[in-house]
């Protein structure tokens, strides 16, 4: 299973009105907060929608760039979590989604992105120039072809937690203040994509650990 560093007792929820200080929440609880969860993607979209109605009416769609994009995930109730706070793929995946003059509309893609993509692509979408020492990589030649090959992986922290996902894995692992590694979690998202079987521990796993760890590392230094 998962590590204790992996986990939390969903603190953000518990401050909310109505939500028991600790303890499990009821069947009734849950509910009533995905059909809330669901409910706000539902009132997000529509106002996205009268933003793009009022491009249009301003005569603004083709010199207008729209980026939607969320700065996380969120638990509804997997793993035993709820809100973010956490390195499982339901927090560090996030929505990505935008709308640019000749950029052909409902395309989509399985690339691997980062949020320090955006900048450098807003740049080359707007034809501005690059500053010198940004890490991020345009995705603007996503948009044209979704199936164009990409990054090879993609990093994330949280909480000490170093996170790498690749197409097919998510490697997680936390270090103490001498860079020991005290917990890890690795998760092959083509037969678990709901990340319910660690595998970090597995003797087969033992040379794909080290080659994701070592990803980490060079991304450290």
């Amino acid at each position: 299973g998962a590590p204790d560093a992996a986990l939390h007792n969903w603190g953000e929820l518990r401050a909310y009105h109505g939500i028991p200080s600790k303890g499990p929440l009821s069947d009734d609880m849950a509910r009533k907060l995905i059909h809330g969860y669901y409910a706000c993607v539902s009132y997000t979209d529509a106002q996205i929608g009268r933003v793009l109605s009022e491009l249009d009416r301003l005569g603004m769609r083709d010199n207008t760039v729209v980026v939607l994009w969320g700065d996380h995930g969120w638990n509804l109730g997997e793993h035993g979590l709820w809100c973010k706070h956490c390195n499982f793929e339901t927090s560090l995946h996030s929505p990505l989604i935008v709308r640019a003059p000749g950029i052909k509309a409902g395309s989509r893609t399985n690339a691997l992105t980062e949020y320090l993509d955006i900048y450098p692509s807003l740049c080359e979408l707007c034809e501005l120039p690059l500053a010198g020492h940004l890490q991020g990589k345009s995705f603007v030649p996503l948009l044209k072809n979704p199936n164009l090959p990409w990054k090879k992986a993609v990093f994330s922290r949280y909480f000490k937690g170093d996170s790498v996902k690749t197409d097919r894995y998510r490697y997680t692992e936390w270090r103490d203040k001498k860079g020991k590694v005290y917990a890890r979690m690795l998760y092959d998202h083509s037969v678990d994509w709901v990340e319910n079987v660690n595998i970090s521990e597995r003797p087969r796993s033992k040379a794909l650990v080290r080659k994701l760890s070592n990803m980490l590392q060079g991304l450290r230094k």
